[in-house]
């Protein structure tokens, strides 16, 4: 199971470290790729299969569908955890998440996190401050 939070240095040739806790269950092959809130979604292969054949079997008419799809499968690239425990982060990523000498892991169970540190700090406030009311809302869908 992925969870947690893990600081981590980004050396000057664009590798992070990935937490020991979570490389056994991730495997050597990962799936990095643009996320939302301006993070990096890490994935294993096997659940970006799932991610990916959902994406692709969306309908094209809407604008916004094929927006999110692109965004989503042509920002993604495979890298391999190498025998230190790190990956390569294309600059391209790391633009996106406005990334350069740390990064906050976060496991969310199925997927990995990469954020900012005052990116991922600023979110936390944030939703610290919402967590009741949207527990409240979920409470009323029925997710607990």
């Amino acid at each position: 199971m992925l969870i947690g939070e893990y600081l981590h240095t980004i050396d000057n040739k664009n590798r992070l470290s990935v937490p020991s806790k979570f490389r056994k269950e991730l495997g050597k092959n990962v799936i990095v790729t643009r996320g939302l809130d301006k993070c990096l979604f890490l994935y294993t292969a096997s659940e970006w299969k799932i991610l990916a054949d959902k994406l692709a079997k969306l309908p094209w008419g809407k604008s916004e569908t094929r927006t999110f799809v692109r965004m989503m499968i042509a920002g993604a690239t495979d890298v391999e955890i190498d025998s230190l425990g790190r990956i390569l982060l294309p600059d391209y990523l790391k633009v996106h998440a406005n990334l350069s000498e740390a990064a906050i892991i976060v496991g969310l169970y199925n997927r990995v996190e990469i954020w900012n540190p005052g990116d991922w700090h600023k979110f936390s406030e944030g939703a610290q401050g919402n967590v009741e009311l949207i527990a409240e809302k979920l409470g009323e869908l029925g997710l607990y």
